[in-house]
């Protein structure tokens, strides 16, 4: 989609992903754009669908947890477009891990039992189930990659107050807890997510997508077990297996190194996959929407012009 102009536009942001209008110094429209990154990348094609997906999981699941925490989001206006309050973000993102997985196990793949200052208990093999989840936090960084910090840390540095990060800690047990829920009864783990939070005044809003392929990572849950024990691979849903084809074809965002050519045939399977995984996690058929972008614009616009009563 091409950059639009809103009025009373104060700021426009282009992220990895998304495209991120403010409006009024009071709004976020958040565009989901079909980019797709991996490891602090933007890779060079666009998946088809991908925004549509991203987007209306995270509606999905943001109306799905909202009795939880205070949300950002007010508005879908069109499938890839989530309108919303603007919060001043904290400057962490909240990981939350219920399996030794990715990031996690290639760090105790290491030899380290150590994660972000939690203590990873001995014996394990990938995939297996921490005794309850782990909250591995990064810093969330505008350019270049994110970095593992501890809690001890974002306090000491001021990153986040004491109180507002306990807030943030209790947050993400409880959205996790619910994310897994959601999760079971369609058949699916989840795995690990991560999420953002902000403040307006003396409240914390959670911001940004929740449980997407994108910020999250799915096992499905029949034949986990039996898989465990001899010692397959999971099958999985996320985008983990777009980062494992990047790593066979050494690219790992790292100076020096180049990103593999895309494929029309690899392009269209990350779609498949994508949509697979909204189909799993919704419980229902994935329905492109392709819109304009000046259909898009004008139902935007409208949904700008009913803010004020917000």
């Amino acid at each position: 989609m091409k950059t639009l102009q809103f009025p009373h536009q104060t700021k426009f942001y282009r992220g990895k992903v998304r495209d991120v209008y403010t409006i009024a110094d009071e709004w976020l429209v958040m565009v989901a754009s079909d980019r797709i990154s991996a490891f602090d990348v933007i890779l060079p094609r666009p998946i088809p669908f991908k925004g549509q997906v991203l987007n209306q999981i995270a509606a999905y699941m943001l109306k799905a947890t909202s009795d939880l925490c205070p949300n950002w989001l007010l508005d879908v206006p069109a499938p890839n477009v989530a309108i919303g309050r603007k919060c001043i973000p904290f400057r962490v993102e909240m990981v939350v891990r219920g399996n030794l997985t990715g990031h996690a196990w290639r760090t105790y793949h290491s030899g380290k039992r150590e994660l972000c200052g939690v203590a990873l208990p001995e014996g394990m093999k990938e995939n297996d189930y921490f005794p309850s989840p782990i909250i591995t936090p990064s810093t969330k960084a505008e350019v270049g990659h994110d970095e593992d910090i501890s809690r001890s840390e974002i306090i000491q540095r001021g990153i986040v107050g004491e109180n507002d990060y306990a807030k943030l800690e209790e947050y993400t047990l409880a959205l996790f807890q619910r994310g897994r829920e959601i999760a079971a009864k369609r058949g699916l783990i989840l795995v690990d997510t991560k999420y953002e939070f902000g403040k307006i005044g003396d409240t914390i809003y959670l911001m940004d997508e929740i449980h997407t392929p994108d910020s999250s990572r799915y096992f499905y849950a029949d034949g986990f077990e039996d898989r465990q024990a001899k010692g397959e691979r999971q099958l999985q849903l996320s985008k983990e297996f777009v980062r494992e084809w990047l790593i066979a074809n050494n690219f790992m965002g790292k100076e020096g190194q180049t990103v593999p050519e895309m494929k029309d045939d690899w392009v269209g399977t990350i779609s498949k996959r994508y949509i697979e995984l909204y189909e799993k996690v919704i419980g229902e058929p994935f329905r492109p929407q392709p819109l304009s972008d000046e259909e898009t614009y004008q139902r935007v616009l409208y949904s700008l012009s009913t803010l004020h009563s917000v």
